[in-house]
């Protein structure tokens, strides 16, 4: 068994953290458990964790949040002509409005889905969730940049997003029966699970697809076109050691799915990579985002009273952010993560990644 936390010294790691990897390592069949630089604790077992394990599965360990992941869009709309303050005030309430049920039963027939969650369906949900249009700052790899379809010139699209309270339903389902245990790679019971976490990747990006329509519905734009997206809550079959295993990823990107974001918090850059090298080290992962350096209460403890809420809503790199929630909005502060250049330095350093474009945001929206 081995236990490896992929950052360099001068990063800080909380030690709750590290507990929470020993505690996943000494599940039953556990062959790598791998913490990226955005580890930090979660409910009983880290965030930013990638886990193999043999003969046995833990759907705990993937989360209520199944097929939550971040996508890249292009909008299509010239950077030059963005209209921030226009754009925002047509994106507030975005959460709260709902597709016609004619249009969202088509939607799930498109998506090869039934309407299960309809009502959540094209919504971005609370937390760290957030739908970002976004200026491309620099482009450090012309070739893979251009490879993806996208432009200099043009804005793009981030949606952060999952598969809202189904994932829940699914957890809540399995651990009635089952607990925190996890399942035998086969059997009844794990084809049930595994059948409705697949659902709930589907589900997923489909919410992703849905949310980044709406998006530029409300801001006149065309039809937005998927450059990539990538699941970070998931379990998947993987070879490792030459024997058959299972690969849980908790807020962990995928690193054998070409190209991928990473984000940082809200009023910070964003960086789309690409995979570099071997990444069997790493358990075949990145950083999924900054990672908190806070949990949310103590951050609102160490804010409260020292931050206005205005202020949150205008970020240092001159965009806005749209929250109506007091708390959620001091809640995911930027002060309450890490430094989104540590993360990709630790990545870039033993050469997991290269980085192909700098994204700088313009309007974030959250819940509100």
């Amino acid at each position: 068994m081995t236990v490896r936390v992929i950052a360099s010294a001068k990063s800080w790691i909380e030690g709750e953290a590290l507990r929470q990897l020993d505690h996943t390592a000494a599940l039953p069949g556990m062959q790598l458990v791998v913490g990226l630089p955005d580890l930090h604790p979660g409910k009983g077992h880290p965030i930013g964790v990638a886990a193999v394990a043999a003969g046995r599965f833990f759907p705990f360990l993937v989360g209520s949040d199944i097929g939550c992941g971040i996508s890249l869009w292009d909008t299509g709309l010239r950077a030059a002509k963005a209209k921030r303050d226009l754009w925002a005030k047509r994106l507030r309430g975005l959460d709260d409005e709902r597709e016609d049920e004619d249009a969202l039963a088509a939607w799930f027939a498109a998506h090869a889905l039934v309407p299960r969650e309809a009502g959540a369906m094209g919504t971005i949900g609370g937390g760290n969730h957030f739908a970002e249009l976004q200026i491309v700052d620099a482009v450090e790899d012309e070739e893979v940049f251009a490879g993806l379809g996208l432009a200099k010139d043009r804005l793009v699209l981030c949606v952060h997003s999952g598969s809202r309270g189904l994932g829940d339903d699914i957890l809540r389902s399995h651990t009635a029966k089952f607990g925190a245990a996890g399942l035998p790679a086969s059997g009844p019971d794990a084809e049930h699970y595994l059948a409705e976490h697949d659902y709930a990747v589907r589900w997923a990006a489909a919410n992703r697809a849905l949310i980044a329509r709406r998006v530029l519905d409300r801001i006149d734009g065309g039809e937005p076109r998927r450059a990539l997206d990538l699941c970070h809550n998931s379990v998947t079959p993987c070879t490792h050691a030459g024997g058959a295993c299972w690969l849980h990823r908790k807020g962990a990107a995928p690193a054998d799915q070409g190209p991928l974001v990473i984000p940082g918090s809200r009023g910070a850059f964003s960086y789309l990579v690409v995979p570099t090298g071997p990444q069997d080290a790493n358990a075949w992962s990145l950083a999924h985002g900054a990672g908190r350096k806070w949990n949310r209460s103590a951050i609102k403890d160490r804010l409260k009273g020292a931050v206005d809420a205005a202020s949150l809503r205008q970020t240092k790199l001159g965009s806005v952010v749209l929250c109506d929630d007091k708390d959620l909005l001091l809640e995911e502060a930027p002060e309450a993560y890490k430094k989104i250049e540590s993360v990709i330095d630790d990545l870039a350093g033993p050469g997991l990644i290269r980085v192909v474009a700098r994204l700088k945001p313009l309007i974030t929206f959250k819940r509100g």
